[in-house]
């Protein structure tokens, strides 16, 4: 599965030790997301996304499954949920998936 990172997992220690593995540079790929926005949660350091024609949030494209899947849906927890997104690469468009969170928990 093909995931995008707009928030904590960009930083590549974090990202590491939430997978429980290390990932090398060629893994990640440079994305940008259309169509979307970068929100913080309310209460909580951590971001999340929503949608605005207008907006685009730069990220990564890791592809992942297995363990580290598994592990990385752990860390996100019960607020986010994987959904389906189109991102931009320098290949073109992709279908992924990233962490979104319930809409009522993001600030505007």
């Amino acid at each position: 599965m093909e995931v995008f990172l707009y928030g904590t997992l960009l930083d590549p220690a974090v990202l590491a030790a939430r997978a429980g593995r290390r990932f090398s540079p060629r893994a990640l790929r440079p994305a940008m997301l259309p169509g979307w926005r970068r929100v913080m949660l309310r209460r909580h350091p951590y971001p999340t996304l929503r949608r605005d024609r207008r907006g685009q949030v730069p990220g990564l494209l890791l592809r992942v499954c297995g363990a580290p899947l598994r592990r990385l849906m752990a860390y996100e927890g019960a607020a986010y949920r994987l959904r389906p997104v189109r991102v931009q690469t320098g290949c073109g468009l992709r279908v992924a998936k990233a962490w979104i969170s319930n809409p009522a928990l993001a600030q505007c």
